[in-house]
């Protein structure tokens, strides 16, 4: 910069060093104003005592800070901005207590936004996956859901069966039940369905209840990749009208919890009372989420 403004010694001073110099004249009464004038009417500095020169030497020194100022005031002056140094300093300070108060703002504003963490007492879940929770409502319903499983809040790679298996609790039927059948394909090209396993849990997750079906028709499509049969586990079954009876007494009176209930209740010839089915395939929210 300071090379800069001794080459550009021909142009003219920018209205801060104007401005500057009338605010603030020379204390010296010796110094002497030698106005001269070239082609661009240019004002010359004016001449004044040793400790003038010292001061001036000062300036020149490139550790001056006001020179630098001057500077960058010069600059924004030949860009076609008139200002002076005063309202340079006043717009920064109010340009900076309007970013503070803007934070302010922002900060009042974010403080608003943020949603409550649930609490425990908020968790009500019993027998879900905490992964599932987690996905649907976040990782600390999730945390709270492993604490009241039992399980390690840090380990959340455990077996489904141990997730919704409760280990200390009934073995024998409740009030509602689940179930779900596993089914073969017969006729051509396997395209009708016989069942050929059952199974039922309580609502604490224990197994009051699976058993393999014989099949009644020649078995066209194991459909091993979904059902997991194979031909050994239905040979050795149990007759069909067997599990058709156990099944209806099983669910007697109780409710029935499943997904597309409809097609399992088909393959054993069963109804049940609608009242009395709790289908996830048909639970909006459920719905809903999946589209």
């Amino acid at each position: 910069l300071l090379k800069q403004k001794a080459n550009s010694s021909d142009e003219s001073p920018s209205a801060c060093q104007t401005y500057t110099k009338k605010k603030h004249p020379l204390k010296e009464g010796n110094s002497q104003q030698v106005p001269a004038s070239n082609g661009n009417e240019d004002v010359v500095k004016p001449k004044s005592t040793n400790q003038r020169d010292n001061s001036s030497a000062k300036d020149n020194s490139p550790l001056a800070k006001p020179k630098s100022k001057r500077r960058v005031a010069m600059d924004k002056n030949l860009n076609g901005t008139k200002s002076n140094e005063k309202c340079c300093k006043e717009k920064r300070s109010n340009g900076n207590i309007e970013k503070e108060k803007g934070d302010v703002k922002h900060k009042r504003k974010a403080e608003e936004d943020v949603e409550p963490q649930p609490k425990e007492a908020d968790i009500w879940f019993d027998d879900v996956d905490p992964n599932d929770i987690e996905a649907a409502i976040g990782p600390e319903a999730a945390e709270v859901a492993r604490r009241k499983l039992g399980l390690e809040t840090g380990q959340s790679e455990r077996s489904v069966e141990q997730v919704l298996v409760k280990e200390k609790s009934s073995e024998g039927l409740t009030r509602a039940v689940a179930m779900d059948c596993e089914m073969v394909g017969v006729g051509p090209k396997g395209e009708d369905s016989i069942v050929a396993r059952v199974s039922i849990v309580n609502q604490f997750g224990k197994c009051i209840y699976d058993k393999y079906v014989k099949p009644t028709e020649e078995v066209t499509d194991y459909r091993t990749a979904v059902s997991g049969i194979r031909p050994e586990n239905i040979k050795t079954g149990e007759d069909f009208k067997t599990v058709q009876k156990e099944v209806a007494d099983i669910l007697n009176g109780r409710i029935l919890v499943g997904h597309a209930l409809h097609n399992d209740l088909k393959v054993l010839f069963l109804d049940h009372p609608k009242k009395k089915i709790r289908d996830t395939q048909k639970y909006k929210p459920f719905r809903q989420r999946v589209k």
